[in-house]
């Protein structure tokens, strides 16, 4: 039987009250609750971190009806009602000083005004400790504490680090309340989409269990293929499992089953179209800024290596590359490997919708005319299919042609085989073609090899002021790429492509038959 979608609910008795779908999550927290007190997740935007601290909440102030049918519902203390002080940082904009405390005070006015409590003191840290001794006396049990987007005042801020570091220090004397008040405190719960190192952020509240890339917890948010089966079979008939999974699929932390975001799953059921439900609901322009800042070109984030310490390295005036891509959920974790003890992670995007949002994005970035995008990429995309490759080379001839020369001047990265290389990529990656970087063989490695209609097609790049001339053609052959695709009985396309940094341009395109 089909039931509502609980699209942007984030309230858990709105979802229960209304016949919504649930995907039961009960069980993590009857293990949370047994094990340990303090908490700490980190996942990115719209995946159901808010909904989950919603639930926690019902469950501690012992509202048993909404669980009636669920894990949890003959496994919990219902007898026991919890008093719970929940804060959110998710509304407004934090770059102006002073306006998370701000928002932090009108919070905290409204549960003593709930609670009947009178303030006592001026600053928010104060207030915040006297409210939680208050709370526990006057319940006569301890406080439930659950934070929702603690990072958004930073993440807000990064582009103005002052700022940045101003909220960063303020949101650290507030979780020194928290421990210094633990007596008073029965379980703690805080989620965001950055995870700021413990030294500069949680320094004040250390004994924080970190549940994000602990494997028992990978599925706490987002769905699996298992929920999709059963809890949304009746959603299914008319829509491909395959493409659903090819689509939105991919999202790993180190668990044994990969999830799908919600809300992608969630709009796909409801407009019965793929599309980039979940980027459309976010600009990336800081970080398609730091890649370029950081001269890391597209075809790079195909297959990135980070380590624990790398992607949990992120401040706000240290944030590594990877641990950028891993956290907010452009780059997930596609495998890994222990080498000695050390635990190594090689990186990559999560699913199509990822890869050709991203790419397009980048495109645009790199590109001087994004109105005409749309028709530049119907040429492209004709021309493929026709295998039309005097048309391919005029195309990308007129794309740097039109590039300002002020562009090249202010931007390190055009003077590198990798830009040119990386506008090639993500062209063909934004039109969601099975695109592939670096491809090993026995013979070397591969620069692109793209799979489309029924055809195979092998590209090499080179500069000409730093290789001679026929150099990538000879590479192609010599090295015998084409050996590992013959295997598919499809025709192969060995395509050469040279440019020039002196001309800012294609220097040729030459293609032979693998």
């Amino acid at each position: 039987m089909k039931h509502r979608l609980p699209i942007g609910m984030q309230t858990f008795r709105e979802l229960r009250e209304r016949g919504c779908y649930y995907v039961d999550k009960t069980a993590y927290i009857e293990r949370l609750a047994a094990a340990g007190k303090h908490y700490f997740l980190s996942r990115p935007r719209r995946f159901g971190k808010s909904l989950f601290l919603d639930t926690l909440k019902e469950i501690f102030e012992a509202n048993e009806p909404l669980f009636r049918g669920l894990h949890i519902h003959d496994r919990w203390d219902w007898s026991t009602r919890f008093p719970v002080l929940r804060l959110s940082f998710g509304g407004g904009s934090y770059k102006e000083t002073g306006y998370v405390e701000a928002s932090l005070m009108e919070q905290l006015a409204g549960i003593e005004r709930r609670a009947g409590v009178l303030p006592e003191y001026a600053t928010a840290t104060g207030r915040l400790g006297a409210l939680l001794e208050a709370l526990h006396l006057q319940a006569g049990q301890p406080v439930v504490v659950l934070v929702d987007e603690y990072d958004k005042p930073i993440l807000d801020a990064l582009d103005a680090p002052a700022a940045a570091e101003a909220n960063r220090d303020f949101l650290r004397g507030l979780y020194s309340v928290i421990k210094d008040n633990d007596a008073h405190v029965r379980f703690t719960f805080v989620t965001g989409v950055s995870k700021f190192s413990k030294v500069s952020l949680f320094s004040g509240l250390n004994n924080l269990a970190d549940l994000t890339m602990d494997p028992r917890y990978s599925a706490i948010c987002g769905y699996t293929d298992d929920d999709l089966d059963t809890v949304f079979a009746p959603e299914l008939p008319g829509l491909r499992r395959d493409e659903i999974r090819e689509w939105y699929n991919g999202y790993s932390w180190r668990g044994d089953r990969k999830v799908y975001n919600p809300f992608d799953i969630l709009l796909l059921f409801d407009s019965r179209e793929y599309k980039s439900h979940w980027f459309e609901t976010g600009s990336p322009s800081f970080l398609i800024e730091t890649l370029f800042e950081r001269r890391l070109g597209a075809p790079a984030l195909e297959d990135m290596i980070g380590t624990d310490d790398l992607l949990s390295k992120f401040d706000v005036d240290d944030m590594a590359t990877e641990a950028l891509l891993f956290q907010t959920g452009y780059l997930t974790i596609l495998e890994e490997k222990n080498l000695g003890g050390k635990t190594l992670y090689r990186l990559g995007y999560p699913n199509r919708e990822v890869k050709q949002s991203l790419n397009e994005h980048l495109l645009r970035a790199m590109g001087p005319d994004t109105s005409r995008q749309g028709h530049h990429d119907i040429r492209l995309y004709e021309m493929l299919s026709a295998n039309d490759f005097a048309g391919l080379e005029a195309l990308f001839r007129s794309f740097f042609a039109s590039i300002p020369y002020e562009w090249h001047t202010n931007n390190d990265i055009a003077n590198y085989e990798g830009y040119y290389a990386s506008v090639f990529y993500s062209w063909f990656a934004a039109l969601g073609l099975d695109v592939t970087v670096e491809d090993s063989s026995s013979h070397g490695r591969l620069d692109m090899a793209v799979r489309f209609n029924g055809n195979v097609y092998l590209f090499e790049f080179k500069v000409v002021e730093l290789a001679p001339e026929g150099a990538a053609m000879a590479q192609l052959k010599e090295r015998g790429y084409a050996v590992k695709y013959r295997h598919l009985n499809q025709p192969i396309h060995l395509v050469a492509v040279e440019f020039s940094k002196e001309a800012r341009n294609l220097a040729s395109l030459a293609v032979e038959r693998g």
